[in-house]
């Protein structure tokens, strides 16, 4: 049948299923949104805009994807819901319209170190079948080449019921590609002994140095109990058997003034409750021991590959698997268009498929064995897009979180393509952006304002781009600003001399960066800027780094307790009541005992999502009534928490709550455009932007001279980046000398002095392109970024 001819005989009106085509919102109030309503297009791209704090997060992720998220666990069964997280309805009066929603967001990928690029997507999985067919010699199916499998040998009778035979015996092997000295982590630990005990010491004289084995608690009744060694003896006279006992004991049953208990070597105990987790998750001192403590190494095994020999072995056209996840994605696409094999031409077609994927959005310069831990939120959000770009779903929302993070100008453009590319296949694309390049493509937009925290939280807008230029909004009025190149730029006071720098991809760099400017190193995505400046520049006396990795904070850490302000806001309160600092704290002395200082108490509802309330005892303050009795200039604890810095500032400023110590702390987070956060909001609730500047502003009273900051102008609004360059001038003015990593256009036309890494990424970046100033840059037009920055000025 024609097209045509089907076209004529559709029915004049829609059928009742096409009339579902807005996702409607009615009284969202999730946190600081005020009854938000709007109704979103399905299959349109839709941008959300605002200042950093307007509620844009709390729209998108806690109300529309969280709800859409709770309702699918909902469909799985009440076993398969038990081992699912608890979600809690968002606070809206109305969802309608939502469909699956997939979230690609910013968080880091997984740090275990068996995680790479490869294993994260599905190119090993393909790559892995591709050698089980073709490789010479064959060694195995897919587990052979694969080092998250070991090789197993076992035998055995195994009783299988055929009509009357029952049992066959039969052997069981699986050849894995694991490296066995390893174990498929591509580096060997050491454990360096002067770091657990100080050998002249006795353990009753306290010769452990582990953190938390102490010889006060049960630590110190296991090892006095134990009877295998002398603990009045120092550990330098214990004979072999008696130090392998302390240190490599096997887990034994013994039993102590009556108790049944287990003993353990220190090592084994150590490695399992210290050594084998993510090292970022651990606490700051465990951290410290665990890095002066261990020794990484290459595996001599396997050269850091992660396999077996056998998997090594085998080979493509003189190529192994682990050559081919070593290359660099582009280079392994062009090996991979090589081989012409029509039994596995679907698997090659795929394979080639998602190799380009990864060039098309700007991540050819990986290869497959990078740790997926070592990847920028801006890489890991375009890693997780490439599942989705191939996917044959359609009708899905797709939430993505500022995805232009990261990128260069130029890439930009191509990652634009790939979001119009999701939304042309039928899907409703919601994006969270402050870049006017992503924003200029949206069907639809939703801005909201007009300030941030408790002055946003309001749709200030919505409708088209066109509109939006017209609209009296912050977001509309700065949509079309341009920095301009400065008439001056400062001199360098001096030099910071890199020489023959060979980090990753840097082609033995040398460049003096220039001291007492402001200095801005750019260039696209993977061509070596972080490298050159986090891995060249020797972080240490002097130099304060301010880098994108998250902060790790729980529901009771909040702005006041991570950069340190809760300690002189508690010492004020306590001595102008004369009690005990530790009653001002809802981690200690002072919390309420209902809810343990967390203001909600947490139902755990079983089957169905747990529930948070605020707590009817302290009504959500944290706090004993007690300690709310006791006031500094007229407010209470829970006040002076409840208060945004802004108006802590001035509180703290003058009368009777004077405190220099706690000025200075919030000035700096005023100073860095986080004047509207409320000092008790939990940090949880924070967008990445919003907790890079906190780290800013906590390293701003390091004593440093020169500040090395890694794309400060993440998560903010165009409105805000004008308030960030007054703050990166008043640092270099101060005497400081600031090297900034970045790709917003702004901060380039506002630098003294730009060094661009390039000319491409990965093996074809790592060489200086361009030194000097901004002006020079424009008017030489002789890169990537040089042609960009003059399209944006004007020149």
């Amino acid at each position: 049948m024609s097209t045509a001819k089907r076209a004529a005989d559709r029915p004049a009106t829609p059928h009742a299923a096409d009339t579902h085509d807005v996702i409607r919102v009615h009284s969202a109030r999730v946190n600081n949104l005020k009854d938000v309503s709007v109704e979103i297009p399905k299959r349109r791209l839709t941008v959300f805009t605002g200042v950093s704090g307007s509620g844009k997060s709390s729209l998108v992720f806690n109300t529309i994807a969280a709800e859409s998220q709770r309702l699918i666990n909902e469909t799985y069964s009440a076993f398969v819901q038990g081992f699912m997280p608890t979600l809690a309805r968002p606070d809206v009066d109305v969802l309608d319209g939502l469909t699956t929603a997939i979230i690609v967001d910013q968080q880091r990928m997984g740090s275990d170190p068996r995680s790479t690029v490869g294993t994260a997507t599905d190119a090993n999985a393909m790559l892995r079948i591709l050698f089980s067919r073709l490789g010479d010699p064959h060694i195995g199916p897919p587990s052979a080449y694969s080092f998250n499998t070991a090789s197993v040998r076992a035998s055995g009778g195994i009783t299988v019921e055929r009509g009357t035979k029952k049992t066959v015996k039969a052997t069981y092997s699986r050849t894995g590609g694991m490296c066995v000295r390893c174990e498929g982590r591509g580096t060997v630990s050491d454990i360096d002994l002067t770091q657990l005990y100080d050998a002249g010491k006795s353990l009753n004289e306290d010769a452990l140095t582990i953190p938390g084995y102490s010889m006060d608690g049960w630590y110190g009744r296991i090892f006095r109990g134990c009877g295998f060694f002398d603990p009045d003896k120092p550990i330098r006279e214990y004979t072999k058997s008696e130090l392998h006992d302390l240190l490599h004991k096997e887990p034994t049953k013994i039993k102590v003034e009556g108790v049944n208990l287990t003993y353990e070597g220190l090592i084994p105990k150590i490695q399992k409750s210290m050594l084998a987790k993510d090292v970022d998750a651990l606490q700051p001192h465990v951290r410290a021991f665990v890095e002066r403590a261990m020794t990484f190494s290459v595996c001599p095994e396997c050269d850091g590959t992660r396999l077996s020999e056998g998997a090594r072995s085998s080979k493509i056209d003189k190529i192994s698997i682990a050559d081919a996840c070593a290359m660099q994605i582009t280079d392994l696409a062009e090996w991979v268009r090589t081989l012409d094999e029509p039994s596995v031409a679907p698997l090659l077609t795929a394979l080639r498929q998602t190799l380009d994927s990864f060039a098309e959005i700007g991540l050819g310069y990986l290869s497959l064995d990078r740790p997926a831990g070592s990847l920028s939120g801006g890489e890991s959000q375009r890693v997780k897009m490439i599942r989705h770009l191939g996917s044959s779903l359609t009708d899905i929302t797709y939430v993505f979180d500022e995805p232009t993070a990261g990128l260069h100008p130029h890439d930009i453009r191509r990652m634009n393509d790939l979001l119009l590319r999701l939304r042309d296949k039928g899907n409703t694309v919601l994006v969270v952006e402050h870049k006017p390049q992503t924003i200029a493509i949206a069907d639809h937009i939703v801005d909201l304002g007009p300030g941030a925290g408790t002055a946003g939280g309001t749709v200030c807008y919505e409708g088209t781009v066109e509109g939006l230029r017209a609209a009296d909004t912050v977001t509309g009025r700065h949509l079309d600003d341009r920095a301009a190149l400065k008439d001056s730029v400062r001199k360098p006071t001096g030099a910071l001399e890199i020489r023959g720098a060979t980090a990753h991809n840097l082609q033995g760099v040398d460049v003096d960066i220039p001291l007492g400017v402001l200095a801005v190193v750019t260039g696209v995505a993977g061509s070596g800027k972080s490298s050159l400046v986090h891995g060249s520049i020797p972080a240490g006396a002097g130099v304060v780094s301010v880098d994108q990795s998250p902060i790790r904070g729980s529901r009771r850490s909040n702005p006041a307790t991570y950069t340190g302000l809760l300690d002189p806001i508690r010492k004020a309160f306590a001595k102008a009541n004369g009690v005990k600092p530790a009653l001002f704290s809802a981690n200690s002395e002072g919390a309420c005992p209902t809810c343990n200082g967390a203001g909600v108490v947490y139902t755990d509802l079983a089957m169905m999502a747990g529930v948070a309330t605020t707590c009817e005892d302290c009504e959500g303050k944290r706090f004993q009534a007690a300690v709310l009795d006791y006031h500094l200039g007229g407010r209470d604890i829970s006040e002076v928490l409840a208060m945004p810095v802004a108006r802590a500032e001035e509180f703290f400023g003058s009368g009777e709550a004077h405190t220099p110590a706690a000025q200075r702390i919030l000035g700096r987070l005023a100073g860095v455009g986080l004047g509207y956060l409320t000092l008790g909001q939990p940090l949880t609730t924070l967008s990445g932007g919003e907790r890079q500047r906190l780290k800013l502003a906590t390293h701003m009273g390091d004593k440093g001279g020169v500040y090395v900051l890694d794309e400060p102008t993440t998560g903010l609004h165009l409105a805000d980046v004008e308030q960030l360059l007054g703050l990166l001038d008043r640092l270099v003015d101060s005497g400081k000398s600031v090297v900034v990593v970045e790709h917003h256009l702004a901060v380039m036309a506002h630098a003294d002095w730009i060094i661009d890494l390039g000319p491409g990424a990965g093996h074809d970046g790592g060489r200086i392109v361009f030194e000097g100033t901004p002006a020079d840059l424009v008017a030489a037009r002789s890169t990537l970024t040089g042609e960009h920055l003059a399209e944006y000025v004007g020149g």
